[in-house]
């Protein structure tokens, strides 16, 4: 049994590489030109074993076939049992040209070289984003009633899963992650995003009071995070299920907590007060959006926004997970999972390992 893997040197993929060197057979690696040394690094860290088993494959995604040379192809045709397409843009900041590329342009291309090579399975590892904005619980089976794509994000992961569903003629199956952050046991993170841009927030507020001290904060939608152990064990133990090809998988917490939850979690991590009093984000929805947005226009208001945001390392778009709307059913996801050992672990059980982790690593947010 052997598998390729598009972007394995990123976060997830790393840490499913870990996995998947526990099974038999090679695994390939689509490595561009330009992450050839974080290749070797990921190697290295692996071990003799992974040496032996893990074998680089040089292309691009945003190339037909992945950049991959029909002699290449050709040597790999009939040896995949398994392909993982993990490469693409997690980033809300990423222009729409840039996304589209490589999310839609490389999806598209990730499925045709699974065709050309004849492997057994195509594995999409998509996101909750691919909802939109839905103004209800989605369900494991819903793909068509996603609304509120208009960001590019959530558009071109919602367009990518769409290529895999309507135009893979391989056996495929679908993941979809909450916002994913570290590692439950060690907090390991590569970069900032989700819930870490408000760790610096959480420091300003450790810095200008006592811990003791009650604090207003914001209430809002349920934010569904999940660490990144969970998200690969689960997304190894389901690839090798039998008989679960054309079903998309909820790799999400079952329980979300709501946004002032998870604010005070990590607070309390940070040893930082806690925001006691909290005010309904909600509230700002019955303000007409013709006025806030005019409020936006005042160059005073305009330059306050942006210094916050600014100050904070927070992009605009983060704002709208605030009063987010969609709830995610996973229960068939929990039941496949059942008697595995494979669980969502609680927030409040590793949010400190997350703090400590990031303090530790980055210059900001530091302790």
């Amino acid at each position: 049994m052997s598998y390729f893997v598009t972007g394995g040197t990123g976060f997830i993929g790393q840490n499913l590489i870990k996995l998947l060197l526990k099974r038999r057979g090679k695994i390939y690696v689509l490595v561009r030109k330009g992450s050839m040394d974080k290749f070797h690094q990921l190697v290295g860290r692996l071990g003799n074993k992974a040496a032996k088993k893990i074998v680089p494959v040089s292309g691009d995604l945003t190339r037909p076939f992945l950049g991959i040379t029909p002699a290449e192809r050709k040597k790999l045709e009939g040896e995949i049992d398994h392909v993982f397409h993990l490469a693409a843009i997690y980033d809300l900041r990423a222009d729409a040209a840039m996304q589209e590329a490589v999310n839609i342009k490389g999806t598209q291309n990730a499925v045709k070289l699974a065709e050309a090579v004849k492997a057994k399975r195509f594995h999409h590892v998509s996101s909750i984003a691919a909802a939109g904005l839905y103004p209800g619980t989605f369900t494991e089976d819903m793909f068509d009633e996603a609304t509120g794509l208009e960001n590019p994000y959530f558009r071109t992961k919602h367009d990518s899963e769409g290529i895999v569903r309507k135009k893979c003629r391989i056996p495929w199956r679908i993941y979809r992650p909450g916002i994913v952050v570290g590692d439950s046991k060690s907090g390991e993170i590569d970069k900032i995003d989700g819930p870490y841009y408000f760790f610096k927030l959480i420091q300003k507020m450790r810095r200008m009071m006592p811990a003791w001290m009650p604090t207003v904060g914001l209430e809002g939608g349920r934010i569904n995070i999940v660490p990144v152990d969970f998200v690969v064990k689960a997304m190894d133990y389901l690839a090798h299920l039998p008989r679960q090809d054309g079903k998309c998988f909820h790799l999400t917490d079952p329980r979300p907590k709501r946004l002032g939850e998870v604010l005070n979690i990590f607070a309390e991590a940070g040893h930082a007060p806690q925001m006691s009093m909290r005010i309904d984000a909600r509230l700002f929805n019955y303000i007409p959006g013709a006025l806030k947005q005019g409020l936006l226009m005042l160059p005073p208001v305009r330059r306050i926004y942006r210094q916050v945001l600014n100050d904070l390392g927070m992009p605009a778009d983060v704002l709208k997970f605030v009063n987010y709307p969609t709830k995610f059913d996973s229960r068939d996801t929990h039941r496949l999972l059942k008697g595995s050992g494979i669980t969502v672990p609680q927030l409040e059980d590793y949010a400190w390992r997350l703090w400590d982790y990031c303090c530790l690593l980055y210059t900001s947010p530091s302790p």
